[in-house]
């Protein structure tokens, strides 16, 4: 199995997956996952650990159980909400070029937005409001706190096309969003909203001029090479994604033919494009977006999406008040004092992630498609990513040494 792990990696860079990367020999995540798999209870997964140049890349299981259809760095999968992290390399692209400050009111760009309610009290018959007293900036609208729902009432998935995928286009949401009360006062607390990045994606369409997955597509994902992440993936496409299960009683994969926050079908004219959730994409395109910010902004292809100091200051550390711990910058989970030890990027809803530390220039990518259920891999999977960070470690320090002894 450990061969056969390793094969599959080197196929895997040479497909392009991997471009600067030596293949480790290491195949940490591959032996930790293989019970779960062989036991039914993980479908199929795929991890990318790249630690300074080395990197183990694992395709365990299957993309289709019942096909048993392989899984693959070139199947698409829904990313979730780690669509957010791509709104906020958009806002720091426009920040970076001097034409929105990160302390805009939202205001400015969304003139709604200039008289706010917040919800004071509520009960079977009223609610009471009173006008928010302080300005809702940029900042807020990406690091959730706004003071915004997790969804607004065009995309809540109790009709059809509600959920994140569906229900309206931004500019609409944002709309929306502006005449519905807050929940608390801007900038005081946190609440995770979808909402709030599709707020600050309709700013960066008025600044643009143009649509927020126009101007994704523009200057992010064409220039990094990531020709299939999209908001509506082909049928092509959709019949090589990877399948979403969930966990039944017993503690087994069991498929699901949708989500209600997803509705099918994936790329229909009830389709619209969400910030805050629904980009496809697929671990080779991932790895792309990651590295550039591992890389402070360079993707592997030599392409400069962000400067560095944009990266470091902006997406890197959090940009919340020091007086909330939890760490959270533009649309990517951070860490509130910027350190070498610090990893900043995001998760989604089906139990994708990925993070970066750009100090270490390490990285941890993890792609499964799990909607609901116990996930008894995790600790394993936690053990195994150390693992191949310390033995990175130690085999640097062993040649290091030797390096000065011969």
């Amino acid at each position: 199995m450990k061969r056969i792990a390793v094969m599959m990696a080197a196929l895997a860079v040479a497909a392009g997956c991997a471009t600067n990367a030596q293949v480790s020999e290491t195949n940490f995540v591959g032996d930790a996952m293989k019970p779960y798999v062989e036991n039914g209870v993980l479908p199929g997964a795929i991890s990318v650990l790249y630690d300074n140049g080395a990197e183990e890349i694992c395709c365990i299981g299957y993309a289709d159980l019942e096909a048993k259809r392989p899984i693959a760095m070139d199947n698409v999968y829904m990313q979730c909400s780690q669509t957010k992290g791509f709104c906020g390399v958009t806002v720091a692209k426009l920040i970076e070029e001097g034409k929105l400050g990160l302390d805009d009111p939202v205001s400015k760009y969304l003139p709604e937005f200039q008289t706010l309610w917040v919800l004071e009290s509520e009960d079977g018959e009223t609610k009471e409001l009173r006008r928010a007293k302080n300005t809702l900036t940029v900042r807020m609208c990406l690091n959730h706190m706004g003071g915004f729902p997790f969804e607004c009432s065009a995309k809540r998935n109790d009709v059809r096309g509600g959920g994140w995928s569906g229900g309206a286009p931004i500019r609409q949401v944002a709309s929306i969003a502006a005449a519905s009360p807050l929940l608390f006062e801007p900038g005081t607390s946190v609440t995770y909203s979808n909402t709030g990045i599709d707020i600050a994606a309709a700013v960066v369409e008025v600044v643009s001029g143009m649509k927020w997955e126009d101007y994704l597509k523009q200057t992010v994902l064409d220039p990094l090479g990531m020709k299939s992440s999209s908001f509506r993936p082909t049928d092509a496409q959709l019949e090589n994604k990877i399948e979403m299960y969930s966990t039944d009683s017993e503690g087994k994969a069991i498929w699901v033919e949708e989500n209600p926050w997803q509705q099918r079908p994936y790329n229909d004219s009830h389709v619209f494009a969400s910030a805050g959730a629904g980009l496809w994409t697929t671990a080779s395109d991932q790895l792309k977006f990651y590295k550039m910010l591992m890389n402070l902004g360079l993707g592997e292809n030599g392409v400069r999406i962000l400067e560095e100091e944009t990266v470091k200051t902006l997406l890197a550390v959090s940009s919340r008040p020091a007086e909330i711990s939890d760490g959270y910058s533009l649309g990517l989970g951070a860490p509130v004092v910027d350190h070498e030890d610090g990893w900043f990027g995001h998760g989604g809803a089906w139990g994708t992630n990925c993070f970066v530390n750009w100090h270490k220039k390490q990285l941890k990518l993890w792609v499964i498609q799990h909607s609901a259920g116990e996930q008894p891999w995790q600790e394993d999977l936690w053990k195994a990513q150390e693992a191949f960070f310390r033995h990175q470690l130690d085999n640097n320090s062993e040649k290091a040494y030797t390096g000065r002894t011969e």
